[in-house]
């Protein structure tokens, strides 16, 4: 098995590991505030992650413009985390999950208009089909068109914020750092959030679910990181596209839902979009934005 397929594997695998954290707190969030959820599962992962840092030499010595970029880094993993996760409880998963592979779409223009990369016109043709792909999945103005859905949508905006700022941290930067700091952000924000909301008893079910979540995210990010290590980011890249197919499963299997024939259609040209795209980067030497930090908001490509 050569180091490609491996890493495609791993890949996979990581992004079944989110999907099934994604689950769990659908799952758990019918009887338990999201927000307690989000403490105590974040509360354990910057726990692991404080441990790991332990190991870590200058692990906060970072620049003035590393930390400013880390911080805003750390408000898009936030808002992103705020809008996914609420939208997470109110639709099905498999149409979250289908909106959301629109990101490098978002990614890629935002790169163009602040960063002043270059997107040809082949690229924007790839983006603007994968648009009307999200347009076709959200159908505004119809029966059954959701709000929470443009939640979704307004994720996809902060996750862009994030990568974009991503892109500019100094390459020292410690991955684990960044990955802790935002860990933090998500907690504080959601601590907040709970203010003014009773925290609830939770049975012991519900609580394995939590702590299973947690360690699924982090055991996400192990394998994210080896994936992008051992094989072409060109070649491993195509596999993001998987979580749709693990949010069709679970979004049945746990949920009982399918989405409709239209929302099928809208998320096949969403995908074929993304693929042409990251064709087109490759033949071009473009290296897709991949980062290796921790995903905090799932299933994200």
């Amino acid at each position: 098995m050569t180091d490609n397929v491996k890493a495609a594997l791993l890949m996979m695998g990581s992004l079944a590991l989110l999907a099934i954290n994604d689950s769990a707190i659908k799952a758990v969030a019918l009887t338990v505030p999201l927000a307690q959820i989000i403490v105590l599962r974040n509360a354990i992962t910057s726990t692991a992650l404080a441990f790991a840092l332990t190991r870590t030499r200058g692990a906060f010595r970072l620049s003035r413009r590393d930390w400013h970029l880390t911080l805003l880094r750390g408000v898009g993993e936030a808002g992103a985390a705020y809008f996914y996760l609420t939208a997470l409880i109110h639709i099905p998963f498999a149409n979250l999950t289908a909106i959301l592979q629109a990101t490098p779409f978002v990614v890629t223009l935002g790169a163009a208009l602040f960063l002043g990369e270059s997107v040809g016109w082949r690229r924007l043709s790839a983006i603007l089909v994968g648009f009307l792909g999200v347009l076709l999945i959200l159908r505004p103005g119809v029966e059954g068109f959701d709000l929470y859905a443009i939640y979704v949508l307004i994720s996809v905006l902060f996750i862009t914020l994030r990568d974009l700022t991503t892109r500019g941290l100094s390459p020292e930067v410690p991955a684990l750092t960044v990955t802790f700091v935002t860990s933090l952000m998500v907690m504080g924000l959601y601590a907040v959030l709970s203010f003014g909301t009773p925290w609830v008893a939770m049975p012991a079910p519900a609580l394995l679910a939590v702590v299973c979540a947690a360690g699924l995210v982090l055991a996400s990010y192990v394998t994210i990181i080896r994936a992008m290590r051992l094989g072409e980011i060109a070649f491993v890249s195509p596999f993001r596209y998987t979580a749709l197919i693990f949010a069709l499963i679970l979004g049945l299997v746990l949920f009982g839902e399918w989405p409709d024939g239209w929302t099928l259609a809208g998320a096949a040209i969403v995908v074929a979009s993304g693929l042409f795209m990251l064709y087109r980067e490759r033949k071009l030497g473009v290296t897709p934005d991949v980062p290796e930090e921790l995903p905090e908001v799932s299933t994200q490509p």
